[in-house]
């Protein structure tokens, strides 16, 4: 019986377990360098439990970054920041749990505030910068208008992505996932509503994926040895936005291009969408996807209950379940899961003597 806690292969990656960690961002980076916040963090994810850890969205180039605070890695400063991290991180995770950097650009909504900072872009008097996108258009009123990239710089931004791949394998993880997802800059090139362009990277769908598709190419042969995964946010949740059946092409595109697993999420990339949101919203849209890809396809969204996450894996509805804000609430969710769900979870030695107590919070909840 496939279940949560049944092992998968993704790629060259054999997972323990089903059960991943979205990458979340923490906004804790100096000039994309992580600092001693990650350490701990990345530490705490792979002590989890988890299979599979997303680290949060890292920036391939400086202007690409959110926030002031988002992690990145564009510099040797960003790359020896990360190994020190990751070294500590693998040096307690469970065995088998395998680490990934989500490699990524903010596009037009770059240039932005901590959400703690009241989120919104920057004001004149906090360092804003000029942002990019495939064309001049604002992400909302009161917000940067960005510059529209030109054919070299996008050239330049797909090298950009492989050569944070590379950086990524030095530094030592071992997947890489391009966030085509939440209105960033692969999704602003793959939604209608912010790829207005007439040349060759806009207009019809097969020209507005390209840059998505370039850029896993590129990352491929840049760092063969990195599993490729990657996030797409399915649908828009605007009239005359990404459709499911626009984004089964893209994946179909992304899988040819050598990614061997699909995150499904959703919209992002305009003010106006209407997002249904509720325990599992997004689940439909891995399960679409997962009908038409021969690859793996993971879940996330309002995903935090252990049966409901076993019930997407148990019913095929997706290969893999990312948890995010439960595991951030719960930094040992999959003990959770695993005494909810009746299966025995390995825990470091130093934790032992704690292993016993979820499947009596289970019993009594």
């Amino acid at each position: 019986m496939t279940d949560l806690f049944s092992p998968v292969t993704v790629g060259t990656l054999d997972l323990p377990n089903r059960i991943a960690i979205a990458p979340m961002c923490q906004y804790s980076a100096n000039d994309g360098s992580a600092t001693d916040w990650h350490l701990f963090h990345w530490t705490n994810l792979g002590l989890s439990g988890a299979g599979m850890v997303t680290v949060e969205m890292t920036n391939v180039e400086r202007r690409g970054r959110i926030s002031h605070g988002c992690h990145g890695l564009y510099s040797d400063a960003n790359e020896d920041a990360a190994k020190r991290a990751l070294i500590a991180a693998k040096r307690v995770a469970n065995p088998g749990t395998v680490f990934g950097a989500q490699l990524a650009h903010a596009g037009r909504k770059a240039s932005c505030r901590r959400p703690w900072e009241g989120g919104g872009p920057l004001m004149p008097d906090e360092d804003p910068w000029q942002t990019v996108s495939a064309s001049a258009l604002p992400f909302d009123t009161d917000w940067h208008t960005p510059r529209a990239l030109t054919e070299a710089e996008i050239l330049k931004t797909i090298e950009k992505f492989a050569e944070a791949a590379r950086r990524a394998e030095r530094a030592g993880f071992d997947f890489v996932e391009l966030h085509g997802a939440h209105g960033y800059l692969l999704h602003q090139f793959i939604s209608p509503l912010s790829n207005h362009r007439t040349d060759d990277w806009g207009g019809p769908l097969e020209n507005r994926m390209r840059l998505a598709v370039e850029v896993a190419k590129a990352v491929r042969k840049a760092a063969p040895g990195l599993m490729l995964g990657a996030r797409l946010s399915v649908k828009d949740w605007v009239d005359g936005g990404l459709t499911e059946e626009e984004s089964v092409e893209v994946a179909k595109a992304l899988e040819a291009a050598g990614v061997s697993y699909i995150c499904c999420s959703s919209g992002g990339n305009s003010p106006k969408q209407r997002i249904p949101a509720g325990p599992g919203y997004q689940v439909h849209l891995a399960e679409y996807v997962k009908k038409h890809v021969g690859i793996p396809v993971r879940a996330v969204g309002m995903i935090d209950q252990p049966r409901q996450a076993d019930d997407i894996i148990r019913q095929g509805r997706a290969d893999i379940v990312a948890i995010g804000r439960a595991v951030l609430a719960d930094p040992h969710w999959p003990w959770r899961a695993a005494a909810a769900l009746g299966h025995e979870m390995p825990v470091a030695k130093q934790y032992e003597r704690a292993a016993h107590l979820p499947a009596g919070w289970e019993k009594a909840a």
